[in-house]
Order: structure tokens, then C-alpha cells, then sequence
């Protein structure tokens, strides 16, 4: 494992750490977790479109849930 000295602060009550621009993580979501005395950051991975519907409820046919919508012509554009 490739490591590098980082510098710690202080963000108001948190200790903080600043991540290398080449080792930015993509989202702005992480979990961190301790291993002994390692601090171990992993990145939250965006959940993909499918996965979202797949976790909605499938009453999405329902008319309540997509009430009738009347259908009028469009009005006069005015120039």
C-alpha cells in the first residue's frame, strides 16, 4: 500500500484531514470506519435509476397515483 503524509486540522469540534486532489472520492457521501488504529473512508456508491424503481412500491399504476389529466387544445400564440 502506497501511503502519504497528510495534514490534519480542526473544522470547529472535528478533526479533519485533506484528501489529495489524485485521491479525491466521487460523490459527496462516505462511510468511515475504524480498523484497529487505521481509518478506513469508502465512498457511497450512487445508486443507478433501476435500483430506485425497484425500490419504489409497485402501486404506481394506481389513479391516485397518476390522476386523469384533461387533454384541452392548445390556446392562441399571440406574435
Amino acid at each position: 500500500m502506497q501511503g502519504r503524509r497528510v495534514r490534519l486540522f480542526r473544522n470547529g469540534q472535528n478533526q479533519a484531514v485533506r484528501i489529495p486532489r489524485e485521491w479525491e472520492l466521487l460523490g459527496d457521501e462516505a462511510v468511515m470506519r475504524r480498523d484497529g488504529e487505521r481509518l478506513i473512508i469508502e465512498p457511497i456508491a450512487a445508486r443507478s435509476l433501476l435500483a430506485l424503481l425497484d425500490s419504489w412500491e409497485d402501486d404506481l399504476d394506481d389513479e391516485e397515483a397518476f390522476p386523469e389529466i384533461e387533454d384541452l387544445p392548445p390556446g392562441p400564440v399571440e406574435s
